[in-house]
């Protein structure tokens, strides 16, 4: 029998790899670049297709989730991801290259349809496990540039690869060990503990929509364009990348702390009340971003990350709340997949930004976007009272 503290445990250690995973490149880039004689605005493209993949492929792994395993389907999550790390240290040309990070974002997009809905269905209070879940997530982002950029600089880019990918394998083979498959007769039904009325669902859905589009394109423009944003604008501070990759991991910590804080809220508060602050926060934050430098830019930063991984976990929490078992791996891949589709192609979008304007126009152009984000807020409808979790 599965304990749901165990079950958890490993998710979480599953989501920080996913994030650790997909976000290597960003910070190796720097290091990469001058290796194959390529530029930054060359090689970036490269990354396209694993993210479009991180998000097209939720829809299968989710079906698959729901219909077969969520537990066969993590451990081929672990195997997957692991190989293809391995795999990407050892290319040799620009199309392997490719290929490998479009094998890391196959593989990692079953974590969250499949693993966010374990977690959901383990959970005892959903809004507390959210905010956890979500923190070793943005650890995962943290790590990945600060580890990253120490290996890239004293091993080479490509142990920076090889390491985790080995690491993963290991965690891996203790995950198939300790969890079986689950016998989903038997789970704590971790149901909605507010509902809105029937007639205002067209309002979650068109909120979540907006949402989704607009957070998940600039949250992973940001964590893939803020390493070189770094090493551009706080030159005058360090030209390091061990550390800039430091500097980068102590601004995503904040967003660690902001996703616990949010997931207590949600256990207290609607989600429109924890959301409507948070929506405030972005556009004009990174239209401040677009100009500022050194500890300027560090400051203005730690609020962008905040208001961005706040609202995932709001958004996550909101399909969590308003799904039931049978449907949840499918309804998070429906999430995922519009969320990570778009968020496929901001990193084409940052490389044709930054050509066009650099790093200023790239962040204004962010900042309009994140207008919607507000609109999001003020169209989500307020909750009806409390219900009792049930229990089976």
């Amino acid at each position: 029998m599965n304990v749901p503290k165990r079950v958890i445990a490993y998710v979480n250690v599953a989501h920080f790899i996913d994030h650790y995973a997909m976000l290597i490149f960003a910070a190796a880039i720097i290091v990469m670049g001058p290796a194959l004689g390529m530029t930054y605005s060359e090689l970036l493209p490269y990354a396209t297709p694993g993210f479009i993949a991180f998000g097209a492929g939720s829809l299968v792994t989710g079906w698959l989730g729901d219909r077969w395993s969520r537990r066969h389907m993590m451990v081929i999550y672990f195997a997957g991801i692991g190989l293809s790390m391995i795999t990407v240290g050892l290319v040799q040309t620009p199309v392997q290259l490719g290929a490998a990070l479009f094998s890391i974002g196959l593989f990692a997009s079953i974590y969250h349809p499949v693993g966010t809905a374990m977690i959901v269905s383990y959970a005892d209070k959903l809004g507390r496990e959210m905010g956890i879940n979500g923190v070793w997530g943005n650890l995962g982002v943290a790590s990945s540039a600060m580890i990253t950029g120490v290996v890239g600089q004293y091993l080479g880019w490509r142990w920076a690869f090889i390491l985790p990918g080995v690491a993963t394998l290991g965690l891996g083979v203790l995950f198939a060990r300790a969890v079986a498959h689950e016998d989903r007769s038997g789970f704590k039904q971790a149901m909605a503990q507010a509902r809105v009325a029937k007639r205002d669902m067209w309002r979650v859905i068109l909120s979540l929509l907006i949402v989704v589009i607009a957070i998940s394109t600039t949250f992973n423009a940001i964590t893939v364009a803020l390493p070189k944003l770094f090493a551009e604008r706080l030159s005058d501070l360090t030209q390091s990348p061990a550390l800039l990759g430091v500097i980068a991991a102590c601004v995503y910590t904040f967003g660690a702390m902001t996703q616990f804080t949010v997931g207590k809220m949600i256990d207290r508060y609607s989600l429109k009340t924890v959301c409507m602050p948070l929506s405030l926060l972005l556009a004009p934050l990174l239209y401040l971003a677009a100009s500022a430098s050194n500890v300027g830019l560090i400051v203005v930063a730690i609020g962008i990350i905040m208001g961005l991984f706040g609202q995932i976990t709001v958004n996550d929490a909101m399909v969590g709340k308003y799904t039931s078992e049978e449907w949840r791996s499918r309804a998070f891949a429906v999430r995922y997949f519009i969320g990570f589709t778009a968020a496929g192609a901001s990193v084409g979008l940052v490389a044709w930004l930054y050509e066009q304007g650099g790093f200023l126009t790239m962040l204004h152009a962010f900042s309009a976007l994140c207008i919607l984000v507000i609109v999001a807020a003020l169209i989500l409808p307020r909750e009806t009272a409390p219900q009792s979790v049930a229990t089976s």
